[in-house]
């Protein structure tokens, strides 16, 4: 099973966009929490502090960040933002997950 966590090009335009407002030295986090409708969902937040265990993806002006706790859970996945009718949103497409729910924020394996 790879290790590996990905982010598209236009999630990394949008997380560039996000932490250039937020200053130097923001970096996006992606953690999977217990919760949500499916029994996991996943969290973003813009953080300063990077731990020395930290997955750091890196793509254009994005810089990533995953815990070591959500690197199982996220094996594998693309990192994706959609801009449609429904509205704007980060969107993780997760092949560990066997169900997710409709607005795709919270997944089971």
């Amino acid at each position: 099973m790879t290790t590996a966590v990905t982010i598209s090009e236009r999630a990394a335009r949008r997380i560039g966009e996000i932490l250039k407002t937020e200053g130097d030295g923001a970096m996006l986090r992606i953690s999977v929490e217990g919760g949500g409708c499916s029994g996991f969902q996943y969290k973003f937040d813009v953080e300063r502090a990077r731990a020395e265990d930290d997955l750091v993806i890196a793509r254009d002006s994005a810089v990533v960040l995953v815990d070591p706790a959500s690197v199982p859970f996220l094996a594998g996945s693309e990192v994706d933002f959609v801009d449609d009718l429904i509205g704007a949103s980060f969107r993780v497409v997760n092949p560990n997950a066997t169900a997710s729910c409709g607005c795709g924020t919270s997944f089971s394996i």
